[in-house]
């Protein structure tokens, strides 16, 4: 069994897990991975990483796990499913949720998995795939102190800086506010440029007069230029997985009994795209209902 602590495995080798797996071993470890997708594999197998057939044998081999996974019913199923880590981990196993999941669903598996002597942290990650690759992720994490110092070896070969949050789930709480504050000024954005556009201005120095003033953000700064203006629109995010997290910040807005009419509209814009911009398209077209990138 492989316990070293240079020893790591990685469940979902798509383009986040990958771009992990990327840069864990330029840090030198050895990276064990699974995924049900023959094509992630075999690019998986191609950077270095030993690709093994399922959970079981990937237990075998690491007492620490990444998960890369798109939704919660992912991270339950690969955790407690049949074949799953629950029924093959090695004991005192640390998995480490690097997907944006559901704060409820990641606190009750944390309950579970700590009464069977193993540790989760939840470390939604932002930056995409290019930050994965470069290893310059930001991380919010959620979980107990002692599993956060167990993993920041880990962590510190994946990120440029890690945000602790507290307890279990924290840190999907704060992934999803993030992810609705990011959408809601994609959506503003676009707006703002839809309007300096109609009045003649020009939209390159726009953003550009914007990043110098208080009206800028990440969107601003990076999205546009990066993804929208050149019309690339290739950030690796999709519009389903943007949707989904909206969706969830709602639902954490109703539980928390909030009445928030901008947070709430927001979400309805990102609803109602469904009808005019598929699910595999990027995030960012999104700026498209404000006749942005058409």
């Amino acid at each position: 069994m492989g316990m070293s602590k240079n020893t790591i495995g990685i469940v979902g080798l798509g383009r986040m897990g990958n771009g992990m797996a990327q840069s864990l071993l330029r840090e030198g470890f050895n990276v064990f991975g699974t995924d049900i997708g023959e094509t992630q594999r075999q690019a998986a197998k191609e950077i270095g990483v030993n690709v093994v057939a399922d959970i079981k044998a990937l237990c075998a081999e690491s007492s620490v796990i990444i998960l890369s996974l798109p939704m919660a019913k992912h991270v339950q199923a690969v955790i407690k499913g049949d074949g799953g880590i629950i029924d093959h981990a090695q004991p005192k196993t640390l998995i480490i949720d690097t997907s944006t999941s559901e704060p409820e669903v990641t606190r009750a598996l944390s309950i579970e998995l700590d009464q069977l002597g193993h540790q989760l942290l939840d470390c939604p990650v932002s930056g995409g795939p290019a930050g994965a690759e470069a290893g310059t992720m930001v991380m919010v994490v959620g979980g107990e102190r002692s599993a956060l110092e167990r993993a920041q070896l880990y962590l510190d070969a994946l990120s440029s800086k890690v945000v602790y949050m507290g307890q279990s789930g924290n840190g999907h709480a704060a992934k999803l506010i993030n992810n609705l504050l990011c959408a809601a000024h994609l959506v503003t954005t676009a707006e703002a440029i839809a309007l300096g556009t109609k009045a003649g201005l020009n939209p390159e120095d726009l953003i550009a007069g914007l990043n110098a003033g208080s009206g800028r953000s990440a969107i601003s700064e990076v999205n546009f230029p990066r993804w929208i203006l050149n019309q690339s629109f290739n950030s690796g995010f999709t519009m389903e997985l943007m949707r989904k997290d909206v969706r969830l910040a709602k639902n954490m807005i109703g539980e928390m009994g909030l009445e928030l009419p901008l947070a709430q509209q927001v979400a309805e814009i990102w609803s109602q795209s469904e009808a005019n911009i598929p699910d595999q398209d990027d995030f960012n077209c999104i700026v498209k209902n404000a006749g942005l990138g058409e």
